[in-house]
């Protein structure tokens, strides 16, 4: 990981409040950052920021890089840029209280996750540490298991 981390940012529809207003409260932290989202959340978020923003300069201080929303594609595009080594911490406010028509989708951007060692919040606690960690503007190697031996074993 580079000192500027590629932050991935994801809401169920009952926390994406809750995501948005960590966002204004870390705004100074996180604009050290480039965000990534899925769409909705991202959009709520940017909008969150607009209205705490009153310049030009300070909107454009952090950057929202928005894919599809969640259950259109949004979790699987995360999934592809982890495994492509494109996002470095992945920040998850989930509502463990609500089903989710897309849970296949949730569970597949978690194992991702996990699999490529990706420091991951599904909490706003645990995001506060992982953000106020001295880790956060620092580079860092980050471990990853050798699965290559799952790939070439022979399929019966």
């Amino acid at each position: 990981m580079k000192t500027i981390k590629n932050l991935a940012l994801v809401a169920h529809d009952n926390r994406k409040a809750d995501l948005a207003e960590w966002v204004e409260w870390n705004h100074s932290i996180l604009s050290q950052h480039q965000l990534i989202c899925t769409g909705t959340t991202g959009k709520m978020i940017e909008e969150k920021l607009a209205a705490k923003f009153s310049s030009q300069e300070e909107k454009a201080l952090i950057k929202v890089k928005r894919l599809n929303s969640g259950p259109l594609g949004g979790d699987q595009q995360l999934g592809a840029l982890i495994a492509e080594g494109g996002v470095d911490i992945l920040i998850f406010f989930w509502d463990p209280m609500e089903p989710q028509p897309h849970d296949v989708d949730v569970k597949a951007l978690l194992r991702i996750a996990v699999l490529y060692n990706i420091p991951t919040a599904c909490n706003r606690s645990s995001a506060d540490f992982i953000i106020s960690s001295p880790l956060i503007s620092d580079d860092y190697k980050v471990l990853t298991k050798d699965y290559s031996a799952y790939t070439n074993r022979a399929i019966p």
